[in-house]
């Protein structure tokens, strides 16, 4: 299954910047409708070490109402926990009607890492595909929309990142030992993976596949999978969809045709990089995830008086109000006498 995967699938930044805003939109209205309508989400994210589990919820889950959904990040049981039965720590973790869970790693682990390593005996992983099966199909009954995602990335890519990653004083605690000790069993763990997903794949629960080698296209087949599953939820519930209207971060208007109601255009700063504005290095990814990548971007935002860019971590109404008076004087945000 997996060795016909077409880990080559990208996506270009231009299509990447069009499409996001209008699916993070998407979502959010779909958030909303399925509350009103009682219907709960269970979202599942296995994959890969450094396959982009991590970085996909954070920005799958920047416009979501945060009363809406709960991020469960699992790890092993814990000390009480193994006295029970075993999905008894998953159960716990469903949300309530109409909201959403979305699990970093799953129930999915006991036939994973617990098959691989040797941590749980042949015998009781073997009985967890049936108790995978069954669980998920009883979600179901009782109304649960379930999506279930493998990010898939190559042996020769997880090596590749796991390097890059050491390089960085930022982000080298994430590679431990052990995820090179999983690197060294790829094959093994492929194998059960294959065997994962041909075994637990049904029509009430079934897998989905990301080509997780480009991010742009991961991240987009990921809004895409979900925002589809919400709306057939919704119709097969007989309640109708959120009208579809166009996302407030689509194109950023021209200097030559200014937005109604801007009454200070934007100033030209030709291609300014963001890093003009003195925001530190995480702040600069969050705007680079949500399509803001120049400064003459987020002047032309705030000219015709879209503020999302204060629903992005980091960003204050007092910082706002600095770039502001920065963009209106003419001069870079950022600089010693601005920031």
């Amino acid at each position: 299954m997996l060795e016909k995967v077409d880990l080559n699938k990208a996506l270009s930044k231009r299509e990447y910047k069009e499409r996001l805003p209008r699916l993070r939109d998407r979502l959010s209205d779909l958030q909303k409708a399925c509350w009103d309508a009682n219907v709960p989400t269970v979202i599942l994210f296995e994959g890969w070490d450094a396959a982009g589990k991590g970085t996909s919820i954070n920005l799958l889950t920047q416009r979501l109402d945060p009363r809406g959904f709960k991020l469960h990040a699992i790890q092993a049981p814990r000390t009480y926990e193994v006295h029970m039965p075993w999905l008894w720590r998953f159960w716990v973790k469903l949300p309530n009607y109409g909201q959403m869970a979305i699990f970093d790693r799953s129930w999915y682990g006991r036939v994973l890492v617990e098959r691989v390593e040797e941590l749980t005996p042949a015998e009781e992983w073997r009985k967890g595909y049936r108790d995978i099966v069954d669980f998920e199909h009883t979600l179901a009954d009782e109304g649960y929309t379930i999506v279930k995602f493998w990010l898939h990335i190559s042996k020769k890519e997880q090596k590749c990142r796991f390097k890059q990653m050491e390089k960085d004083p930022l982000e080298s605690w994430h590679v431990q030992p052990e995820d090179w000790e999983h690197h060294r069993k790829y094959n093994q763990y492929l194998l059960a993976v294959e065997e994962m997903l041909e075994r637990t794949d049904s029509e009430w629960g079934p897998w989905t596949i990301v080509e997780a080698t480009d991010k742009r296209w991961a991240r987009t087949k990921i809004f895409e999978t979900i925002i589809a599953r919400m709306e057939e939820a919704l119709q097969d519930r007989g309640f109708p969809l959120p009208e579809d209207h166009p996302s407030q971060e689509e194109e950023e208007p021209s200097d030559s045709e200014p937005s109604a109601g801007a009454a200070n255009p934007p100033l030209a700063f030709g291609e300014t990089p963001l890093s003009a504005m003195g925001l530190d290095a995480r702040v600069v990814a969050a705007l680079a995830d949500a399509g803001i990548d120049t400064v003459e971007q987020v002047a032309a935002r705030l000219a015709r008086g879209d503020h999302a860019v204060l629903k992005i971590d980091g960003i204050g109404p007092k910082r706002l109000e600095k770039i502001k008076a920065a963009l209106a004087r003419g001069r870079v945000p950022g600089s010693a006498e601005e920031v």
